[in-house]
């Protein structure tokens, strides 16, 4: 635990990559593989579920601190991060009573990280008297380092800023192995109960790679204009989809459908079932799973409401059939491709598929010709009419990487639809934000009224955050707990990328992705849009 704590405080000191990868590397090296094992799991997001609510941590931390609730919920939005929190309210340690001579003893700071999560995990399903027992136990004998990491092992709040790539530069530095082979071995549905640190990233099952899919390739967006991109001639352009991105693994007699967050989806989209029979064996697709129907795409509402369910029943599949529109060719008959140019994968994939029934659930995403670049700026143009979000850009020479690399693949997405609204209610941040406040919620106007329509809390700088803060602070009208309803008065442009009706919502809408576009200083609450302009927006493609 004492190594987790040190590789944790390490990693938050310092935003420098170079020193990241270094101290995730010397803790590769040295750690137990069990400890190395979970570590891997809890960056990449795979955390025991939770066996202690965050409703019980702050009761009993209040009470071993001898504050009232109150006064630590008071503190809490002031802190901004539950673990941290309580490791600063705690007393001083001290040898660690036992609350009960049945409750389990939590290990001594000295123990592995594996230790300890296996001792939360044997909480799940006990009894509140034996957790609060064990919580207790374990916060008496940890200094205040420990009890914040201890802390983050329960909520799993861990936000450590170390993404998948990094951590493969670490994992390679201590390994010796090549970065791409570690990040496809990490890739899948594994967890630290059906592998262990040798098998996942030192050796390479067979039987294991047959279900993986490949690190997915990702684009940056394209914020000048295309022209700096050189030669028109030198890239290949498609549609940017608005669905799910997703890799089709046939592979030993069976099929796979898996997103880009690595969740298996297979049994969510049956209709695609019948690519065992449509492709060879030793075939990886890549491409966007989208809802279609009369030979175009649905709007992304209709492919949210199949995401969540586990089963789909005959009437949703078929309002909302689904399609895999690829558009790269990964794996053909157990030759992977990936470090061949785009071109010559493209001219596979075009060729694979050119016997496929037309009915079929498996569609070529179509190539965009275009001679100059200002061309597709025309072509681009039309992407809403077609349901897209803009255009991709590949460099025809290019591989298939592991992850983000700036160069080979762009989207060039439409600007974003926005509307200029009155912000009327104000929440502080959390973290380093947690003295700011950072999410609102805004409202438009509809008739004499203001109705609320969206939250955002990104977009602004960190100026324009603190300026707003203290004009919250003078404005407050009401509070409700940490929330202040304020006056209305600040205007916003607020960028969205969809929008779809809900009645969940009282102004009757739902946006995608809400954000701050800037701070319309120029501009009075009289002039802000209606809920009318909202609303048309849902009659436009």
């Amino acid at each position: 635990m004492e190594s987790f704590a040190a590789l944790f405080t390490a990693l938050d000191g310092t935003t420098r990559t170079k020193a990241r990868v270094a101290a995730l590397a010397g803790y590769f090296r040295t750690a137990p593989p069990g400890d190395r094992l979970w570590t891997i799991a809890l960056l990449s997001g795979r955390r025991p579920r939770r066996s202690v609510s965050t409703a019980e941590l702050r009761q009993w931390a209040a009470e071993a601190a001898g504050i009232p609730l109150w006064l630590f919920e008071t503190a809490y939005p002031v802190v901004g991060d539950l673990a941290e929190t309580i490791a600063l309210v705690l007393p001083a340690p001290k040898a660690r009573p036992m609350a009960s001579p049945d409750a389990p003893s939590a290990p001594g700071p000295e123990r592995s990280l594996a230790d300890w999560i296996e001792g939360l995990r044997s909480l799940q399903g006990a009894d509140t008297d034996t957790r609060r027992a064990y919580v207790l136990d374990a916060w008496s004998g940890l200094d205040a380092t420990g009890r914040f990491v201890f802390n983050k092992l329960i909520t799993g709040g861990f936000r450590m800023g170390v993404s998948q790539g990094l951590m493969t530069r670490a994992l390679a530095e201590a390994t010796g192995i090549d970065a791409a082979l570690i990040a496809h071995r990490l890739m899948g549905d594994w967890t630290p109960d059906t592998t262990s640190f040798d098998r996942l990233v030192l050796q390479d099952s067979p039987g294991d790679a047959a279900a993986r899919p490949y690190p997915f390739c990702l684009a940056h967006g394209l914020s000048e204009r295309p022209e700096a991109l050189g030669d028109p001639g030198a890239w290949f352009a498609d549609w940017k989809w608005d669905g799910i991105r997703g890799q089709l693994i046939r592979r030993a007699g069976d099929l796979q459908i898996w997103s880009r967050g690595e969740e298996l989806m297979t049994d969510r989209f049956p209709e695609l079932h019948i690519a065992r029979d449509l492709l060879p064996d030793g075939c990886v697709l890549d491409g966007e799973l989208l809802a279609w129907a009369e030979g175009a795409p649905l709007p992304f509402a209709a492919l949210q409401r199949r995401i969540g369910r586990k089963s789909v029943p005959k009437r949703l599949l078929a309002e909302a059939p689904v399609i895999l529109c690829a558009y790269d060719l990964l794996e053909w008959q157990g030759t992977d491709l990936r470090a061949r140019p785009f071109a010559e994968r493209r001219a596979l994939l075009e060729a694979a598929f050119a016997p496929l029934p037309a009915q079929a659930p498996l569609r070529l995403a179509p190539e965009i010709p275009f001679d100059d670049w200002q061309g597709l700026a025309a072509i681009r143009a039309q992407a809403r009419s077609r349901r897209a979000e803009g255009v991709m850009l590949k460099r025809r020479d290019s591989p298939y990487h592991a992850g983000r690399k700036r160069g080979d693949w762009w989207k060039w997405k439409l600007d974003p639809r926005s509307v200029d609204a009155v912000m009327i209610y104000a929440q502080a941040g959390h973290g380093r934000r947690a003295t700011l406040y950072t999410d609102f919620t805004f409202a438009l106007r509809d008739g004499d009224d203001l109705v609320p329509f969206a939250k955002a809390y990104s977009g602004l700088t960190d100026a324009e955050f603190a300026e707003i803060t203290r004009w919250v602070r003078r404005n407050t009208l009401e509070r409700f707990g940490p929330v202040r309803r304020v006056k209305p008065e600040l205007v916003f442009e607020i960028a969205f990328e969809g929008i779809q009706e809900s009645p969940r919502h009282r102004s009757g809408l739902a946006l995608r992705f809400p954000r701050m576009l800037r701070w319309r200083r120029d501009k009075r609450v009289a002039e802000i849009d209606r809920i009318e302009s909202l609303r048309a927006m849902l009659e436009e493609p």
